[in-house]
């Protein structure tokens, strides 16, 4: 296996342990879509007590990407998938986090 499939099979493992249900096929075209992030430690991850660093995610992923209107459901949103993954959970991958956003959005249409 490549360094791309050796990444996206710890994330599903990371998603098993979690216990977190993910269509595979769609998990892997948000991962190809965070582009070469998912290497790197730091930019892997998604601070989730830094406001910037939300906000970022907010306006690259949520309105630049998928497409959202900038609202309050935007935070609502990106606070659900802090929660589901678990506020002290630090391995919050952003390929994951994008996962979770897309399903709870329903925006899955935007990586077909």
């Amino acid at each position: 296996m490549g360094k791309f499939d050796d990444t996206v099979s710890m994330y599903k493992a990371e998603m098993d342990k979690l216990g977190l249900k993910y269509d595979a096929t769609l998990f892997t075209a948000v991962t190809k879509a965070c582009g070469p992030s998912i290497y790197l430690a730091d930019a892997s991850k998604v601070s989730s007590s830094d406001q910037a660093e939300l906000d970022r995610v907010k306006n690259n992923f949520l309105v630049k990407k998928l497409g959202l209107a900038n609202d309050a459901k935007l935070d609502a949103g990106i606070k659900a998938v802090v929660d589901q993954l678990g506020a002290s959970n630090k391995n919050k991958y952003r390929a994951i986090f994008y996962y979770l956003l897309t399903k709870h959005f329903k925006k899955e249409s935007v990586f077909k």
